[in-house]
């Protein structure tokens, strides 16, 4: 039985005893009775959030060291995304971006439809700024670049077949992140694999944002 329930019970319970107490105690029996709404409506609120708007997520691999390490437990706003758009520098869980993967993803969104992406020297530009990283683990040991309608790492345009590069008519401009698509890099750069291996993240497979380490300590994101 669950623990509103047995509260709504003891209330009922309550609610026929003051019918048949003294005054004095129905006094007592109506304070305890406003306690016990009260239970009853946070444990109701509290329902709600979890079943509808937030849910844990559970970090297996290294690639949001020093952010999120292993055995991390976290919390995901699902309903962020319902919302208002991905913002730049958040933490976002997504359905995988190629065939074959089964288990969700949680990357940095990086670039945001219509932003210029490049990666030199360890560096990464968005719309030809350098951005300011404190939560990188170590600079990318790869240049990378958006243009000709591609992803260009060292030089060489992502194969198509195993990255997710839509069609040209899904890009504003040849050199920019498409329309419905974000850039996502993981926080420990040279081992993750995210938009430098497999293209781009679908706006429609975003699923919620992170915002809250549970476990082992509490930690805004």
């Amino acid at each position: 039985m669950g623990l509103v329930a047995v509260f709504a019970i003891a209330r009922l319970a309550l609610s026929t005893k003051a019918f048949t107490a003294g005054d004095g105690e129905s006094s007592a029996v109506a304070a305890l009775r406003g306690y016990l709404d009260a239970i009853i409506v946070a444990g109701l609120v509290a329902l709600l959030l979890i079943v509808f708007v937030i849910r844990t997520f559970y970090i297996s691999s290294i690639s949001m060291i020093p952010t999120l390490a292993v055995g991390d437990v976290f919390l995901i706003d699902q309903l962020s995304y319902h919302l208002h758009q991905p913002q730049d520098g958040e933490i976002a869980v997504f359905a995988p971006p190629v065939p074959g993967q089964s288990d969700e993803f949680i990357k940095r969104v990086i670039g945001s439809p219509g932003d210029t992406i490049a990666i030199s020297s360890g560096i990464v530009y968005r719309n030809g700024k350098p951005l300011a990283e404190p939560y990188e683990n170590q600079p990318p040991a790869y240049d990378l670049e958006v243009r000709n309608y591609s992803i260009y790492v060292d030089g060489a345009a992502l194969d198509r077949a195993q990255a997710d590069i839509p069609p040209r008519g899904m890009w504003q401009a040849p050199n920019r992140v498409p329309r419905g698509f974000y850039f996502m890099l993981g926080d420990n750069r040279n081992y993750s694999d995210d938009s430098h291996v497999w293209g781009f993240a679908k706006q429609a497979s975003f699923s919620g944002r992170a915002f809250m380490i549970l476990w082992p300590h509490v930690k805004e994101l």
